[in-house]
Parts: C-alpha cells; structure tokens; sequence
C-alpha cells in the first residue's frame, strides 16, 4: 500500500510539473499572428522547450545515480516555473520567447526522468512495468491538462496570465513529490560528486549502454516515436483550426481546437497502459512495429482529410493520438526492465536524450518547415507532407528493428 501511495504521489505530480508543457501550443496561432512569425520560426520555438531539454537531460539524469533524486526534482520544478513566468512577463518575440521556451526545457529534463527514477527505485517486476507504463502514459494527462487550462484561461486573462497560471504547476509538483516520499538508504548519505565532462556527458557508459542491442533498439524507437510526437503536439491545434475553416465563422476557434486537442490527448492516455499489457503478452518489439507502421499510415490520412466533415476529423485525430501513445509505455518499461541497475539513470538520460533530442527538437522544426515549403499549410496536401515528414521514422523502424536483432520481433517475448 505504501508502495501506491508514493506511486499515486508521483503520477499526480508528474501531471502538475507538465501544466506549462502546451501553453506555447494553444496560443502558437495567436502570438505567430501578432508577432509576424513564419510557420518555421513558430516551429522553432516550440522546438526551445526541447532544446533546453537535451541540453540537460542527461546530466540531470546521471546524477541522480549518485544523489537524491528528489532535490533535483525539487530544482527542475523551480527552473520551470521560472521558464513560464519569463515567458509571461518578457516574451516580446521570437528571440525571448525561445528563450523561456529553453528555460522550460531545462527544468522539466529535471522532474520527467528523474521522477521517473524516483518511482523505478521503489519497485520491482510486473508492478516496476506497471507502474512505469502509469507514468509514461501521464505524460498525456499531464499535456491535456495544460492544453485544457491554457485554452480555458487564454480568451478570460490573456497569454501573459495563462502563462502565469501554468507555472504554479510544477511547484505543487516538488511540494508533493518531497512532502510524500522519503529518500532511500543510498540517498541518505550520496557519494561525494567529481565534476568532469564524463559526469555531465557520461560517453563511455553511453558506449556501454548501447551495446546492448535491446537498449539500443528502445532507444532508437524512443528517437522516431518523439519525432511524431512533440511534432503532432505542437502542430495539432493549428491543425484542427485549419480544418475547420469550411465551418460557418466562430464555430471553431483556437480555444475549442485546444478543448479538442486536451480531450484526444486524455483519450491516448489508456492506450499507453493497455498497449503495454498487449505487449507483455505478445511482445514488446511486435507492438512496437505495430503500433509504428499504424501511426504514421493514420497520420497522412487524418491529414488528408482535413478540411472535411469536423467530427470525422475529430475522430481520425483521436485515432492518431491513441496509436502514437500505444507503444510509449512499451518502449519505456522495456529500457527501464533492459537497462543495468549501475548505469539505469544514464540509460534513461540517454534515452530522454535521444528522444526529446532527435525527436523534440526536430520534430515542431521540421513540420512548420515542410509546412513553408509544402503550400504554407493551406491545403490538405500541405498537411499531409507535414505529418509524412513526422512519421518517416516510425515506417523505417521496422528495418531497423530486423537489422539489429536478426529475428522475428513477434517471436521475441
């Protein structure tokens, strides 16, 4: 029971450190407009968050091998919340809006992975996988939850409350996470920290990480999954107003497009936990090429039919949010279950690394950037390049997955 409790801790503050998460995405449209973006700058905006993520990620992570997880839970909380105020109160364009954006990124690269730590180190087996499939799959509460009050809050205070607003999460955050959990035995007394660049970028236990073929293949997976990913969050507001503009005036605004967004998004979050319970039965890599091939197919189609009836397109981008999420947990739990205990909390730097990095970064760039290039998004066609761009990756990973493991990955339990 005390096990739950401080799992149940965890979720909840996981959700509230992401409260800021999609503020930049509900108001994209609005601040593009007024600060005379072009679809790639706005792009690159939202790609600062994860600049700043991969910056520090894998520092963060690393140490929390030697040190108590939870005091660097407790800074990225602070270093969030600041990265939203900054936005509220300086933000005047692009420059500084990528800026606080960065800041962002750096605090929430303390609390993700860490926290995830945290949970790791206090259980074991199915209920380890269980759990952790609970926490990647927050992740989606957590983004919902900041979509629904950005858009919620955006048309009564305006963007620099909202913005406001939004950093009070991840404070309540580091309150529960030290109010509700005690540090471990290793915690008590840390080892004493030797600054070097092999402790902020550990590459001989990254070395030794990725010779294992299984982590390797969880994190490559992990790399196209957030392309698609961070890609399609950041983009998928704007989305749905496109597509609503053969509607009659006021029928679909960005503060209902970002409501539509908040309830796909909630929708994906059992998807994550239930493709984590098909794959221990079927297998992890077999669900991950499933649910990869299927993503990327769906995305082109949902984008295909933007501009048509609204609740089909509703209905397609429910689809597409919930295969992106099915096989998270599943790649998740599989690096965590895969990884060494000495080097776990490297792994896992270098797997939010690799995935908030190669995908986080790249993946809002390059969909605003084959949008300029595409027809500026103003047809259905120019979308569907978009999310093609975004989804390459997944139709790929099966080559990879046969050319690492030589085997049928629907064979491998």
């Amino acid at each position: 029971m005390q096990v739950r409790s401080v799992a149940i801790a965890l979720l909840v503050a996981h959700v509230l450190s992401l409260l800021g998460f999609s503020t930049y995405a509900v108001a994209l449209t609005q601040l593009q407009a007024q600060w005379g973006l072009s679809n790639s700058e706005a792009g690159w905006i939202a790609s600062g968050f994860f600049i700043g993520y991969v910056a520090t990620v894998s520092t963060w992570s690393s140490l929390t091998d030697v040190i108590d997880a939870r005091r660097i839970y407790a800074a990225g909380s602070l270093i969030a919340a600041s990265g939203s105020i900054g936005f509220a109160i300086g933000a005047e364009g692009f420059i500084s809006a990528l800026g606080f954006q960065i800041l962002l990124g750096i605090g929430i690269a303390a609390t993700y992975m860490p926290g995830l730590k945290i949970l790791s180190d206090r259980t074991t087996g199915k209920e380890q996988s269980r759990f952790v499939a609970f926490y990647t799959a927050f992740f989606g509460i957590g983004a919902a939850s900041s979509l629904f009050l950005a858009g919620q809050s955006l048309p009564v205070l305006g963007t620099n409350w909202t913005f406001f607003l939004c950093a009070l999460g991840p404070l309540l955050g580091a309150l529960i996470v030290l109010s509700r959990t005690r540090p471990l035995a290793h915690e008590r007394h840390p080892a004493a920290i030797h600054w070097s660049w092999q402790r902020l970028f550990p590459i001989a236990t990254w070395k030794r990480v990725l010779s294992d073929r299984k982590c390797l293949g969880y994190t490559v997976g992990y790399g196209v999954h957030c392309t698609e990913l961070f890609g399609s969050r950041t983009w998928i507001v704007a989305f749905l107003i496109f597509s609503a503009a053969s509607l009659p005036a006021g029928t679909v605004t960005w503060v209902s497009a970002a409501s539509a967004a908040a309830i796909v998004s909630i929708l994906s979050v059992p998807a994550s936990i239930i493709g984590n319970e098909i794959a221990l039965k079927i297998g992890r890599r077999g669900w991950i090429v499933i649910s990869m091939v299927m993503t990327s197919l769906v995305g082109v189609a949902m984008a295909l039919a933007g501009g048509s009836h609204w609740l089909i397109v509703f209905l397609l981008v429910a689809v597409y949010s919930m295969l992106i999420m099915a096989d998270s947990a599943t790649l998740t739990a599989g690096l965590v279950s895969s990884a060494e205990p000495g080097v776990k909390g490297a792994a896992m730097g270098l797997y939010s690394l690799i995935g908030f990095g190669g995908g986080g970064v790249l993946g809002p760039a390059i969909f605003g950037f084959a949008l300029d290039l595409s027809g500026r998004g103003l047809t259905p066609v120019s979308w569907a390049i978009g999310f093609a761009t975004l989804g390459l990756g997944c139709l790929l990973f099966p080559l990879f997955d046969w050319w690492l493991h030589r085997t049928n990955p629907f064979r491998d339990r």
